[in-house]
């Protein structure tokens, strides 16, 4: 195992643990994203499914199916949004991690914004990384 990763929720009801590297770290400004999280953007990094262990609370996760075939997942008691996946496509073997929640470091060699056409308008972005619609 070359990393392995730790998270919570707010209450620290919902702990995990990833055993892989984290990829394609992305901050994502479409309305969803902004709506889940409450902010002008959510970031996600990327594992393999089966490199995610929910290692307790995993009764109070809860899934949302927020578009056809992209389930999010949050704790039912503090809220806290987790992950996303897509089960259909070319990557449904992988979960998106919502990296707030992280309680391990992390240093991404690189990252993007996506969606940034929905961006909100009283957000603007000051940094190097690329973006795209």
């Amino acid at each position: 195992m070359d990393e392995f990763h730790r998270g919570s929720c707010l209450c620290g009801t919902i702990e995990y643990g990833v055993s892989s590297e984290l990829k394609a770290v992305t901050h994502c400004h479409c309305s969803q994203c902004r709506k889940g999280h409450g902010a002008a953007f959510a970031t996600y990094a990327s594992a393999p499914a089966e490199a995610l262990t929910i290692m307790s609370g995993a009764e109070s996760l809860q899934a949302y199916e927020s578009s056809r075939g992209v389930t999010r997942q949050f704790c039912s008691r503090c809220g806290s949004s987790l992950f996303w996946r897509n089960s259909t496509g070319a990557f449904s073997e992988w979960v998106s991690i919502a990296l707030g929640t992280l309680d391990t470091p992390l240093r991404p060699r690189k990252q993007k914004h996506v969606n940034v056409g929905s961006k909100a308008d009283w957000y603007h972005i000051n940094d190097e990384h690329p973006q795209n619609d």
